[in-house]
């Protein structure tokens, strides 16, 4: 790949009012890019890994968009002004430049600079969210409502993020103003009846760009971040897991539900 020779994303629509958005499973990484980067970037785990087979459902209609490029080359779920998202806390940049365990991704001198960011702005992240925003709307238009789900996952334990282990679900709808308040009862209900996964709403990640972004319950726009511990689903191998089928189940179940909201 010397630039770009591959789709910036998967997409599949359908009608349907609900949109799956998976912006941090891809892995490629151009060779213009990676030419510049260190090893570090081989054997990092800041990839949300198979979170998009996760929300592979039979028996739902939905429309899916899916990410192919590593969030090393720009972080989809960030705004494009690089405006901090978590007041006070970690974070790492739109296009970052080192990986969640703190080493650095660029050799020496070459890192992004603005003209650099710019370009993969206009190259990987307005396509995809482009192509995000127009799934939204031909939902809400055949509609009358849109519920997006932004899909997530992270490795359990991130210590420049997070103390200790997190819950293996956690529910981000930016504090209730993404999405109508009986989405969030309506999730929060399905989840404190089942046993199988821990789990917290608006903790650490409360939503990131997307969730915020495209949120708009008062235009009939709900959006839901869902961030994974990746032992919810996945084995010490990093294969999907015995738990995975559970927790598809579940999320199959509740996403049923939820498309329910709108019609009471």
């Amino acid at each position: 790949m010397s630039v770009i020779e591959l789709k910036v994303f998967e997409c599949s629509q359908v009608e349907s009012p609900l949109v799956i958005s998976v912006p941090h499973d891809g892995a490629l990484i151009p060779d213009d890019i990676r030419a510049n980067m260190t090893p570090a970037f081989q054997n990092s785990s800041d990839r949300d890994y198979l979170i998009s087979a996760v929300f592979d459902f039979e028996g739902l209609a939905y429309s899916k968009i899916v990410a192919n490029y590593s969030r090393h080359v720009i972080d989809l779920n960030r705004p494009a002004s690089g405006q901090t998202l978590y007041a006070n806390q970690a974070e790492t940049e739109l296009c970052p430049t080192s990986t969640f365990d703190h080493q650095d991704l660029y050799l020496p001198g070459k890192q992004p600079n603005q003209d650099e960011i710019n370009r993969r702005i206009e190259t990987y992240w307005r396509p995809y969210h482009q192509q995000l925003q127009q799934l939204i709307q031909a939902a809400k238009a055949r509609f009358g409502f849109c519920l997006l789900i932004d899909a997530h996952s992270i490795d359990d334990e991130v210590p420049r993020f997070f103390e200790g282990q997190l819950p293996d679900i956690n529910v981000g709808t930016y504090a209730g103003q993404s999405c109508a308040s009986e989405y969030e009862q309506s999730v929060q209900q399905a989840l404190e009846q089942q046993t199988e996964f821990s789990h917290v709403f608006n903790g650490r990640f409360q939503g990131g760009f997307i969730t915020r972004h495209y949120g708009q319950p008062e235009n009939n726009i709900h959006a839901i971040q869902l961030e994974h511990a990746k032992s919810a689903y996945l084995d010490k191998r990093l294969n999907l897991s015995v738990r995975c089928s559970a927790l598809q189940d579940f999320w199959l179940s509740t996403l049923k539900k939820l498309l329910l909201v709108h019609k009471n």
